[in-house]
C-alpha cells in the first residue's frame, strides 16, 4: 500500500465514523510534509535543519451548521475524540446557509497526472553548495562589503481528500529553492539587494552562482541612490515587482470579497478592466508549476481559466460557498487547509507577454521610474486606492539614469490597469509572474 493509500483509508474511516456519530455529511484532509534548509553567511553554516509534518481536519455538517477540528494525532483514541468533539461542535454553532459539500454529480472522478514530484531528494551537501556557490558569486562581485546570507531548500508534501459525497483524491509535490541577499558600499550609504531561483525539479533551478553575481551587481548598481521632487511619471515595474499588480486584481475577483459587496471590481464581470491586449491566465495544470494541483479543494475538477482576456474579465475566483451566494457555480478554485474551511484561491498566475521589449517600453520616457523593490501594503480593496512605498532608477530619456529611494507611488488600481503595457520578458519564476510592465500617469512623491 502507497503511501497516498494509506491517506485515503485513514480519511475514509474517518469521515465514515462522524457519519455514524450523527453527522449528515463529513470531509477529510490530511497533509503531509517534509523540508530540508541550508543557511550560511559569510561562508559558515549558520543552520541545516530538517522537518516533517503531519496535520489532519476534519468537517462534519449536520442540516446547515458545519465544524471544522484539526490535529496532529493520528492514534485511534485521539481520531474517535476528533469525531465527537466535531460533531458536538456543529450541533452548537450558528447555521451558516451557503454551507456544504459538493453535490455528488459536481466532483470530479478523473484528473491529470501533474509533473510536480521530483523523485530524488538532494543530499545536505547538494543544499550546501548551492548555497554557498550563491553566496561566493555575489561576493565576488566588486563593490560588495558584506552579506545577509544565502539559503538553499527542499520540500516534499502530500495532500489526501475524502468527502462522504463519494469523492477521494490526493496529490504531492515537491520543490527547491535558492536565495540570497548581499550589501554594497559602507557605513550610511550602504544598499542591500537579493535574488533568487525556486523549481520543482532541482535541474530546472537557475544557475547559484548566476542568481548570487546578478544580486551582488543589483546592490551595487544601488549605490548613491537619490530623491526626485514630486509628479505624475510612467512607471514601469521590473518583473520581481510587477506580480504584485495581478494579485491585487486576485484580491478583488475573489468571490466572498464580491459577494460582500467589499471589492473595487464588484460590478465589472464581463466588462474591460484593463487595456486591450491584456491576458491573465490561472493554469492548475502547469507542467513543473509550482501551485500545480490536478483538482480544487473540494473535489471539484479545475482548469485552465483566462481570467482577463484581451482585457476584459471573464470570471470570479469562486468556491462552492462563494458560488452559492452569487447564485453562480464554483469555478474550482477551493483550496483548503485542515483548520478552516474551504476558500478560494489562484494556482499558476501569469500575465502573458506584449510584443515590445523592455528597452522599447523605456525609450519614449523621457522622466520616469523604474522600480526594483515595493514596500508596505497600502492597497484599499473596496476603492482601488494604490500607494506603496519604493526603490529603484529613474529613467531619463528612455535609459537607466540613477538609483533613487524612499519614493512613493500612488493612484488609483482602476485606471492603473487600464494604463498598464506589458513587456515581452515573461519568465516563470514564481506562483506568480508578469513580464516588465509600464503604467501611465502614476503619482511619484519624492522623500
Amino acid at each position: 500500500m502507497t503511501p497516498q493509500d494509506a491517506s485515503l483509508n485513514l480519511l475514509a474511516d474517518l469521515v465514515a465514523r462522524a457519519r455514524r456519530a450523527g453527522a449528515d455529511a463529513a470531509d477529510g484532509v490530511l497533509a503531509e510534509g517534509v523540508g530540508v534548509s541550508h543557511a550560511q553567511r559569510l561562508g559558515a553554516i549558520e543552520k541545516l535543519e530538517r522537518a516533517e509534518g503531519y496535520d489532519l481536519g476534519l468537517r462534519v455538517l449536520i442540516g446547515k451548521r458545519q465544524a471544522i477540528v484539526a490535529s496532529n494525532d493520528r492514534s485511534p483514541q485521539a481520531l474517535e475524540e476528533l469525531v465527537d468533539r466535531a460533531v458536538a461542535m456543529a450541533k452548537a454553532v450558528p447555521e451558516d446557509p451557503y454551507c456544504g459539500l459538493a453535490d455528488p454529480d459536481q466532483i470530479t472522478r478523473d484528473w491529470p497526472k501533474l509533473d510536480s514530484v521530483d523523485p530524488d531528494e538532494p543530499a545536505p551537501e547538494t543544499l550546501i553548495d548551492r548555497a554557498k556557490r550563491a553566496e561566493e558569486a555575489a561576493r565576488g562581485v566588486k563593490g560588495v562589503t558584506n552579506s545577509e546570507g544565502a539559503e538553499a531548500g527542499w520540500s516534499f508534501s502530500r495532500v489526501a481528500i475524502v468527502a462522504s459525497n463519494g469523492f477521494a483524491g490526493g496529490y504531492s509535490g515537491s520543490g527547491h529553492s535558492v536565495s540570497v541577499s548581499v550589501l554594497a558600499g559602507d557605513g550610511e550609504s550602504m544598499e542591500r539587494d537579493y535574488d533568487w531561483t525556486s523549481a520543482v525539479y532541482g535541474a530546472d533551478l537557475e544557475d547559484p552562482a548566476m542568481i548570487g553575481t546578478r544580486a551582488g551587481e543589483r546592490a551595487v548598481k544601488r549605490l548613491g541612490a537619490r530623491k526626485v521632487e514630486t509628479g505624475r511619471v510612467p512607471v514601469v515595474y521590473d518583473p520581481r515587482v510587477s506580480a504584485g499588480l495581478i494579485g491585487h486584481m486576485i484580491g478583488a475577483i475573489s468571490g466572498p470579497a464580491v459577494a460582500r459587496g467589499t471589492s473595487f471590481l464588484k460590478d465589472k464581470l464581463g466588462q474591460q478592466i484593463y487595456a486591450a491586449g491584456i491576458t491573465i491566465i490561472d493554469d492548475p495544470h502547469r507542467r513543473r508549476g509550482l501551485r500545480s494541483k490536478p483538482f480544487d479543494g473540494e473535489g471539484i475538477a479545475n482548469q485552465r481559466r483566462a481570467l482577463v482576456e484581451n482585457g476584459v474579465l471573464t470570471t470570479w475566483l469562486l468556491d462552492l460557498r462563494s458560488a452559492r451566494q452569487l447564485g453562480l457555480q464554483s469555478t474550482g478554485h477551493a483550496s483548503r487547509g485542515t483548520g478552516g474551511p474551504p476558500s478560494p484561491a489562484p494556482t499558476n498566475l501569469h500575465m502573458e507577454p506584449g510584443p515590445l521589449s523592455p528597452a522599447e517600453l523605456f525609450a519614449d520616457i523621457k522622466s520616469g521610474f523604474y522600480v526594483t523593490e515595493l514596500m508596505g501594503s497600502g492597497v484599499n480593496g473596496v476603492t482601488g486606492d494604490y500607494s506603496r512605498g519604493a526603490s529603484g532608477f529613474w529613467i531619463e530619456n528612455g535609459e537607466i539614469a540613477y538609483p533613487v529611494n524612499e519614493l512613493t507611488i500612488a493612484g488609483n488600481l482602476k485606471d492603473m490597469f487600464m494604463n498598464l503595457t506589458a513587456a515581452s520578458d515573461l519568465v516563470f519564476r514564481s506562483g506568480s509572474n508578469a513580464p516588465t510592465l509600464r503604467v501611465e500617469g502614476l503619482t511619484v512623491a519624492g522623500g
